[in-house]
């Protein structure tokens, strides 16, 4: 039965509360912002139609607390509460308490939720649906000996992994069977901190992988549809830092298989809302499911880009009880690339940085799309997650996204805190990257001694025009290079010197 959602409160903050906050402007629906005392002048407060406070800045008295959210809800009699990403996204309780209250919950069922959640579990109803797995533990044991015959059988090296992780929590790789019980023991203490919960299971360490992951969308009329892959290889200690779609990687074939099998694993779980089913992609074309995320990616923005479909309005109108039968002819159109924008020292081992932003200036023009959660004045601080905002841009070729995006991060001034910015250029600039061979291990093998580019303009001037002369967006005249793409000294802007300061 259809319901025609009123309001909306978003239990979440940051650069995702004001992505949901606009996607509710759009359809006309109110939104509630909750924030802690850390977010007391944070944007996805000041942008909402009302806002509650909801605790102190630790998150476990704030948006961690699942009773102060409800009670938030139903103070303002929001009908619907839309979870974001971290925080209590993929928690079962604030599912089951939403159903309790009569409050719709914008995302899948607490039992999809709770199947999806555990990576075990899952991976015992996926083996049964018959989607390949990489090799390993069924559960989760306590005996060291088990980890040990596990790891015979699959071949060093091996993962110890965090049953209800995510987020690179909980995970240890292991290469030889003394490093074992240490690496068990440590696991689970990681993961009992992360995620109150210290089962860890074993499996094999895929060499040299690519990290593919589909966009899925599910409805209570039966529907499952992807919406294509999105590329996440380029990662720091297993979090995600730059994500591109399509994916380099796939031909025709290998996309519709992969394909068809993340719409199977999503009908095995009795999924319905958005989610993303996540695949480790070897050097030999095989793949293998390492799990499926029940809430709205980070990286979301880089497949509305490249399919002109707005998801977050999609999920909201999944919760409503309408289907999308609409969305199944849907194609690809171009290239996409996504850069997080984090406060952290990308010239000292990304160490956070905290202060207030005292300037803030975002890149524009066509196929550039800025998500932030940050504007001029706001404190970064050091209780949360510390991504201020993602950077993507939308081309008709990889060589142009890539052009533009390091274009875009010039143009992205922020003062007062420290970012990674000239480390995803880069990465951007890497001969490697823009060849395409990326894999999870990049940074680790092509990164860790990078120099400090001395001529940096220099180096950008021949990348942009060696990118832009392979798109077939160059030409021998010198005038209509400059009408195409705009020469480094033009594009860094006059406080670029004063900007480095703080990057």
């Amino acid at each position: 039965m259809s319901k025609n959602i009123q309001k909306i409160l978003i239990a979440n903050r940051s650069e995702i509360a004001v992505r949901v906050i606009n996607a509710c402007q759009a359809m006309g629906i109110k939104s509630v912002a909750v924030y802690s005392d850390a977010d007391e002048n944070a944007k996805h407060k000041m942008l909402a139609d009302e806002a509650v406070h909801i605790g102190e800045a630790t998150p476990q008295k704030s948006y961690l607390d699942i009773e102060k959210i409800i009670n938030a809800a139903k103070e303002t009699n929001a009908d619907a509460i839309h979870p974001g990403y971290g925080f209590l996204a993929e928690n079962r309780l604030l599912a089951e308490r939403c159903l309790e209250e009569n409050i719709i919950f914008i995302g899948p069922s607490s039992d999809a939720i709770n199947l999806l959640g555990n990576k075990v579990e899952s991976r015992i109803i996926m083996a049964d649906a018959g989607i390949p797995l990489i090799p390993g533990m069924k559960k989760s044991e306590t005996d060291i000996e088990v980890y040990k015959k596990a790891a015979d059988d699959c071949g060093y090296p091996v993962m110890v992994k965090a049953a209800a992780g995510g987020g690179g929590k909980g995970m240890r790789v292991v290469h030889t069977a003394e490093e074992i019980k240490d690496a068990v023991e440590a696991a689970k203490r990681e993961a009992k901190n992360a995620f109150n919960d210290d089962r860890v299971y074993l499996e094999k360490y895929i060499v040299n992988p690519r990290h593919i992951e589909f966009q899925i969308l599910a409805d209570t009329h039966g529907n499952t549809i992807h919406l294509f892959e999105r590329e996440c290889s380029i990662q720091r200690r297993h979090q995600k830092i730059i994500e591109e779609t399509p994916s380099v990687a796939m031909t025709d074939e290998l996309r519709t298989r992969m394909g068809a099998d993340a719409v199977r694993v999503a009908q095995a779980a009795d999924y319905v809302s958005a989610g993303t089913v996540e695949f480790l992609l070897d050097e030999s074309g095989h793949y293998y499911f390492l799990e499926m995320n029940t809430r709205i990616q980070v990286e979301h923005p880089i497949t509305e880009m490249v399919t002109s479909v707005d998801l977050v309005i999609e999920q909201i109108k999944i919760a409503q009880g309408e289907s999308i039968e609409h969305l199944k002819n849907i194609r690809q159109s171009g290239h996409a690339i996504e850069c997080r924008i984090y406060a952290e020292d990308g010239e000292n081992n990304f160490m956070p940085s905290i202060g207030q932003i005292l300037h803030y200036s975002e890149p524009s023009g066509p196929g550039v799309r800025v998500d932030s959660g940050v504007q001029k004045g706001t404190d970064v601080t050091i209780d949360y997650d510390p991504i201020m905002a993602k950077l993507v841009v939308h081309a008709p070729s990889r060589e142009i996204a890539i052009s533009k995006m390091i274009q875009a991060l010039h143009q992205f001034k922020i003062l007062g805190v420290k970012t990674s910015k000239k480390f995803m250029v880069d990465i951007l600039l890497h001969d490697k990257f823009i060849s395409g061979e990326t894999y999870t291990d990049f940074i680790e093998k092509y990164m860790s001694d990078r120099k400090d580019l001395a001529d940096e303009y220099k180096e950008l001037a021949v990348a942009l025009a060696a990118v832009s002369a392979s798109s077939g967006t160059a030409s021998n005249s010198s005038t209509q290079t400059s009408d195409k793409i705009a020469t480094p000294w033009q594009l860094l802007g006059a406080i670029q010197i004063g900007d480095s300061i703080h990057e």
